[in-house]
């Protein structure tokens, strides 16, 4: 997969490295000829030095062979030129755009725009979504913040605790995906029984977490 990425910083570092060991190509664009000096000493990626809202830059990137283009500015219009210019002149299939303000989000998707990432959206859903929930060790949204995930270790006082799933009123829209348990992966089924020290790897809507925690634990604070 060969995947260009426009801009700088810790997500730049991150992602990069992260798909290169995955074995994809990657190309970084940046505008500072510094910066990019450092880049080519930090990473296995080809850089290259230019405005990433230019189509000559975008070109000599190559993008018109990228099967995705991420978009990481600070600058919420550049980020939109980039990914209208990768979807429209150079036909890219899947382009993604970073949005410091959220109050562009919808601006962006009529603009055609649809993945679009807003991080102040992601870090306030997540800590609204965390407080007071002690038991929640890691919780983080998905697509946007239309579905939760959420994995919660079961205490020997949960009134879930030697009860087989199919016994328990979960609310709908509710997905137990995984079982954690002594450290092995159980895909649990409807007679799967929670023991205590279990971890639950589910998928609910954010509408009802609250029920799902009160289902789990007896009590959502």
């Amino acid at each position: 997969m060969n995947i260009v990425i426009v801009g700088g910083g810790k997500q730049v570092h991150f992602l990069t490295k992260s798909f290169v060991s995955k074995g994809y190509s990657v190309t970084i664009i940046n505008h500072d000829a510094e910066y990019c000096k450092k880049l080519a000493r930090m990473h296995q990626a080809n850089i290259v030095h230019g405005d990433g809202t230019k189509p000559y830059i975008l070109e000599d990137a190559g993008v018109a062979y990228a099967d995705m283009v991420i978009a990481l500015t600070t600058e919420d219009p550049n980020n939109l030129v980039i990914c209208q210019i990768a979807e429209k002149m150079f036909k890219v299939k899947k382009t993604f755009a970073m949005v410091n303000d959220p109050k562009n989000i919808d601006i962006f998707r009529k603009l055609g725009v649809n993945n679009v990432i807003s991080t102040a959206d992601i870090i306030s859903s997540f800590i609204e979504q965390k407080i007071s929930v002690d038991d929640i060790t890691n919780l983080f949204p998905i697509e946007e913040g239309k579905v939760t995930a959420m994995e919660i270790e079961v205490s020997a006082d949960f009134p879930t605790v030697g009860k087989r799933l199919k016994e328990i009123e979960f609310p709908r829209d509710v997905t137990i995906g995984c079982i954690i348990r002594r450290e092995q992966a159980v895909i649990p089924r409807g007679d799967t029984v929670v023991e205590e020290d279990d971890k639950l790897i589910i998928l609910c809507l954010p509408m009802v977490q609250s029920d799902v925690l009160k289902t789990i634990r007896g009590r959502t604070d």
